[in-house]
Order: structure tokens, then sequence, then C-alpha cells
């Protein structure tokens, strides 16, 4: 299949789907180009790539900037188009996906793409709806616009570890015994398991049925979400009572999910938007064309369930980065007068490879060495801003990879010697805290931590100055937590 297989694009490489279908791809011997604003979040994102050598390419490319999605189509056979700008934030994101979907069906039509694969959102096109499930359905209409065929799957909540919905599902039932929930918890939907989203994404590309296509595709079970937070209690042996009542407004359930689960008020609100609408599967022919076994929704709930607490989270709702996604930049090499700069440095007889453990573990469930209750505060201030808060955690206790989210951080880059967060909380400038481990001539090693910040003009130093007698407690505090931790494995 190697030498004959159209090369595929997969853009979203670095999303929830995206990063889940991308070595399922290259498993079936396809040769595969992603696409990512950043290769850097990509580099080692599958351990076992190296096997698929000549098969895997990573390129940059955004699909707001023509230039680079003609240079990233080139050649290209099959592309998929798995790009979502909710996760850029609520605010403009319609306009976001229509815009990328107009440069990408253009650039696709120039470059003599064969075919365009997209996943959207179920729901009826004839009802009112939410900006969210328009903006899906509009996606596919302008996708469809260009001269290259579109073959549209069209799916309604996935169910599998990490996904935001699930997230969303697994924080309320397990933290509230009592739920006050609104009407829209009454409404009908098919959610799907992701391994049978990913087997449909995979399937198409041997279907030619399909090409030109729309195609709804839904799990086994038709439920409400009173059914799939009582499913999730069952699973779970947790009990569980639900109260309806007409008065919470979507908006003002996001801002409860916001308070009780990790998911942001951005993107909670057009999930919870979405499912005032009625999301059911309206035929059967993607599984008549592609008759995969489906997952049963209490099956998917319980797999789902094993995956994350056995920590098989893959991908993650918290790859998608807020707002605008600046440039990975070195501090180090800004202008020195832009920059305020905090930077402690131990020396220690711990090794190498225990500091970088130290370092991989900030954050989540392990804390931040000192004064978790300052960081704690921090984060609850931050999501009362309206930032991402604390409770977004990581993906994994101790692996890390370059663009993963731990709390209110972005790993920029991440090796034996350096660790670099980005700030994502909401300061007034932009902040980074680096890790360095240097080798010594005496066989010790020198670790250094490093905050820098590059204020907005007067507020900004205000913020870092008033903040002063706090950071010297904590990063002082910190670097002695991380180094004694390393010194006693």
């Amino acid at each position: 299949m190697l030498e004959t297989s159209p090369l595929i694009l997969v853009t979203g490489a670095t999303g929830y789907v995206g990063g889940r279908l991308v070595p399922l791809l290259l498993q079936r011997g396809y040769r595969v180009r992603c696409m990512a604003r950043d290769p850097r979040k990509l580099a080692g994102r599958w351990d076992n790539a190296i096997q698929y050598a000549g098969q895997l390419e990573i390129v940059a490319g955004d699909v707001l900037k023509p230039e680079t999605v003609s240079g990233a189509l080139k050649d290209v056979g099959i592309a998929y188009f798995l790009i979502h700008s909710m996760g850029d934030g609520e605010k403009g994101f319609v306009e976001r996906e229509k815009r990328s979907a107009a440069e990408f069906a253009r650039a696709a039509s120039e470059q003599g793409v064969q075919r365009i694969i997209y996943l959207g959102g179920l729901g009826r096109r004839d009802v009112e709806t939410s900006a969210h499930i328009a903006s899906r359905h509009q996606t596919g209409d302008v996708l469809r616009s260009g001269s290259v065929p579109v073959t549209e799957l069209r799916a309604a909540v996935i169910v599998g570890s990490g996904s935001a919905s699930f997230e969303m599902l697994r924080h309320l039932t397990e933290k509230l015994p009592i739920m006050v929930c609104p009407r829209w918890i009454e409404t009908r939907t098919q959610p799907i398991y992701i391994d049978d989203v990913l087997a449909y994404l995979t399937a198409v590309l041997e279907t030619p049925e399909t090409v030109g296509r729309i195609l709804d595709i839904g799990g086994p079970d038709v439920v409400n979400y009173r059914q799939m937070m009582l499913t999730y209690a069952s699973v779970k042996s947790l009990r569980r009572l639900i109260i309806t009542v007409p008065v919470l407004t979507p908006r003002l359930s996001a801002y409860w999910v916001n308070l009780v689960t990790p998911i942001p008020a951005s993107i909670a609100f057009p999930l919870i938007e979405g499912l005032k609408t009625e999301m059911v599967c309206e035929n059967d022919e993607a599984h008549r064309l592609m008759p995969i076994p489906l997952t049963p929704f209490r099956e998917a709930v319980a797999l789902t369930i094993r995956a994350t607490e056995e920590l098989k989270i893959p991908t993650r709702w918290t790859g998608a980065q807020q707002g605008v996604i600046p440039r990975y930049t070195d501090p180090s090499a800004l202008p020195a007068h832009s920059l305020l700069v905090d930077k402690r440095t131990l020396t220690t007889s711990a090794s190498a490879k225990s500091l970088q453990l130290a370092i991989a573990r900030i954050g989540g469930r392990v804390g931040w060495y000192y004064g978790d209750w300052l960081w704690m505060i921090r984060g609850v201030i931050d999501q009362i801003l309206g930032g991402v808060g604390l409770r977004r955690g990581r993906r994994h206790p101790e692996e890390v990879a370059v663009g993963d989210a731990i709390d209110f951080w972005r790993v920029e880059e991440f090796s034996q010697e350096r660790m670099r967060l980005r700030a994502e909380m909401m300061v007034p400038g932009r902040a980074w805290l680096q890790f360095d481990i240097e080798e010594m001539p005496d066989g010790k090693r020198s670790f250094s931590q490093t905050a820098y910040f590059q204020p907005a003009p007067f507020w900004g130093r205000l913020y870092w100055y008033g903040l002063m007698p706090i950071h010297f407690f904590v990063f002082r505090g910190m670097i002695r937590g991380i180094v004694g931790w390393a010194e006693r494995q």
C-alpha cells in the first residue's frame, strides 16, 4: 500500500481526533503528512514513528495563511480537514472556521487534491440550532464550494478518554451527588465512541461509495444527557439525583461548568448550547456502506473510564490552545531591557535523570513542590477573570510533550537539559518558567530555575513588583523542593 497509496494530509494533527488518527493511518501503511501551525508540537508525538521512516512528514501550515496551505497540500491525494476553531476561544470562532474552510477548499482545488474528508457535527439543518452546530454545517458547505469532492462525516458527542465532552460529563457526575440541571439535559443525542469515529475515518479511504457524501455517524444508542450522567454514575457505582429546572440558560450553565469542571466557559458554552438541539442520525447510510461494529454507550463509558484510570490518554482536549497561538519564543533571546527576570541556581548531587523527572512531574496532582495553596489561589483568581485556571491539570502525571498543557502553563520546550513553560493564565504581559540542568566538572549538576516576564507598560511592571514578596518565597521554595525530591530518588 505504501508505494501505491496517495499521500494523505492530516490537518488538526495536534488535536484530539487528528492526534489519534495519524498513528492508525501509519499502521495501515499510508503515507502521511501532518500540518501544524508549529511543527514542534508534533516532535516526538508518536514514539514509534521511527519505524514509519519515509511514511511520516511534518510541515508548518496555518489555514488562515493561504501561502502555507498551498505548500502543505502539494502532491497530496486525500486531505483530512479536522480543524475546529472553537478551541481558540468562543469569540469569533464561527468566522474563523468559515475563513479556514474557504482557504483550504481553494488551495485544495489549486493543488489538484482528489478528495477532502471532513468531520462535522450532527443536527438537522431545517431547525434552529446553536452557532456551534450551524458553524459545523457551514464549514462543510464551504469546503464543498471548491472543485474537490468532500466526504463529510457528522458526529455528535464523542466518548473517549480526554475528550472535552467526556471530561465535562465525568466531573459533573463525580463531584455532584445532587444535580440541579436545565431542560437541555432531556434533549436526545447519539454519542459515539472515539474508536468507532476513527474506524469510520479510516474506512472511508477504502470505500469509494462515500466520495461526495454527507454521512451521519453515531453509536447504537440514542440517549439524553440525563441518561448519560446516570449511566456514568451506574458504571462507577455512584448514586446520583438529578433535578430539572427551566431557568438555567446555556450561558449560566457554562459558567457553572467552568466552576465545577476543568472545561473553561469559552468551550463549555458552545458544547452546552449544542445540547439544546437534538443530534440524532437521520439515516444509517454510513453503517450500511461501512458496517463496522459499533460500541454501546455503556460499554464506551466503561472503556473510557478504564483508559482514563490507566492513563491511556494519547490526546486530550487541552491540546487545543486558547486564544491566538503565539510563536514559541526563547525568552533569553528577547532584548534584555524588555524582560524582568528571577533566576535561582542550586548545585546538587542528584542525577540528571532524577532532576528531569522532577520537573516533568510538575503540576497536576503532584503540584508545584512548594506553596500549592498559593498556586491554587492564583488558579481561582485566574478562573474568575476568565482564564483557564489550575483544574485543567495535565495529560499524564509524568510524561511531557511539547504543546502539552500543564495547569495554566503550556510546554514550549522539553529535553534532557531543559523544560520551558509559557504562561496561559491571565497576566499583563508574557511570562515563562524555565528549568535548566547542566553537568559540572566535579560530577555534580547545576540546576537553574528562571522566571521571565515581558511586562505590558505600567500594569505589567506593577503586577511583577507587587507580587515580588510572594515570588521570593514561592520561587525559592520551589527550586529547593524540586532539587530535594530529586536527591531523595
